[in-house]
């Protein structure tokens, strides 16, 4: 495990605690390391960390993206490429549950994100006529998970071979957010007529909400490049991952109608033009925060450039941990999983990284406070 710990934003100075024989793996090296996490002695109040042995839930999975996980503790999970859900059994095989219909493939675009609603599965993906989310209603029970009749929620979302966003998750206020990316158009993340770099705020059924920042408008934030991670503390602070261009990455607190800058601002420097900072920022080589998770009031996010997973305090979350550097290679998304452990899933089939032995992967590690 290596720590880094970064100082407030304003010095930009970062503290670096690195442990031997933790450093990242080339690029062009295959990730075959497994890891066994220690617990730091200077945990935060709430806060959490990996602790103990790696072991596999899932292998040999195609391009993995999203992973929930349902009240019976059953798994589903979104293969960008085919467009096929799969249901996690038990002993770690699986089962296609459903292809979605009208999948637009290439690039970044494909199925991506999922999400639960009573008994309902959401899926955001790429069609022909933009990006879009579904209501699948779930039939059948553990083992026999089925999906029936789609349901449009919202359609002809900006949609490219990149920048497309694709998370969706319910916030504790039992509303829909969805992540939208620029599509490629740099200037549509601050025009308040498009939904390009933007965070969505609907209902379950895809209406706008009455208590939106603007009367009529889905737009909950604007100023976003390229959104795939969204997830919620205790006390209900919204938290965002954001991929930059060519300098930072961000951790975002999102606010109801506050602009984060793209693409006027790439991190920080942008208050006194009316925009909000990042809470952190890393640099891209060091990074690319796809799916986060807040678990006991700490903030994991799976980094794909970077090849880590991260670790935030909420209590401050100017400071980060740094665990399993290059041991898997590229990390796609990461979630709560049972019996206090952590999944965290990788994305080396994505046609930009190296496979290992039976990648794709879902990977637990047991939490401790």
């Amino acid at each position: 495990m290596r720590t880094r710990t970064a100082a407030p934003l304003a010095s930009l100075a970062l503290v670096v605690l690195a442990l031997a024989g933790c450093t990242a793996a080339p690029d062009d090296e295959e990730p075959t390391t497994r890891r066994s996490a220690t617990v730091p002695s200077d945990l935060a109040a709430g806060e959490v960390a990996p602790t103990g042995p790696v072991t596999d839930v899932a292998t040999g999975l195609d391009a993995p993206w999203s992973v929930v996980r349902t009240d019976d503790g059953t798994a589903l999970v979104s293969l960008r490429d085919s467009g096929d859900v799969l249901e996690l059994r038990q002993d770690g095989s699986t089962r296609t549950v459903g292809s979605i219909d009208g999948i637009r493939h290439g690039g970044e675009g494909g199925l991506l994100g999922l999400a639960l609603h009573e008994d309902d599965l959401y899926v955001y993906s790429t069609g022909e006529d933009g990006n879009r989310v579904e209501r699948y209603p779930r039939t059948g029970g553990a083992g026999s998970t089925g999906l029936g009749t789609p349901e449009t929620v919202l359609a002809g979302l900006p949609a490219n071979s990149f920048h497309n966003g694709g998370r969706i998750a319910f916030g504790p206020d039992g509303m829909l957010y969805v992540t939208v990316g620029d599509a490629g158009d740099r200037s549509e993340a601050q025009d308040p007529n498009s939904l390009a770099g933007k965070i969505l705020r609907v209902t379950p059924d895809g209406s706008v909400p009455s208590d939106n920042p603007d009367a009529g408008s889905p737009v909950w934030s604007s100023g976003h490049r390229n959104v795939q991670g969204l997830g919620w503390s205790s006390d209900g602070t919204m938290f965002a991952s954001e991929f930059g261009q060519d300098a930072w990455d961000e951790l975002n607190v999102i606010r109801p109608g506050a602009d984060y800058g793209w693409p006027e601002i790439e991190g920080t420097g942008g208050t006194d033009r009316g925009f909000v900072d990042p809470v952190q920022r890393w640099r891209t080589d060091d990074a690319s925060p796809s799916g986060l998770a807040v678990v006991r009031d700490t903030v994991f996010i799976a980094n794909l450039q970077g090849r880590v997973l991260r670790s935030v305090p909420v209590a401050d979350p100017t400071t980060s941990r740094e665990w399993f550097a290059g041991d898997f290679g590229r990390l796609r998304t990461v979630l709560a999983g049972p019996d206090d452990t952590l999944w965290f899933v990788t994305n080396n089939t994505d046609g930009r990284g190296t496979p290992g032995d039976d990648d794709d992967r879902i990977l637990s590690v047991a939490l401790t406070d």
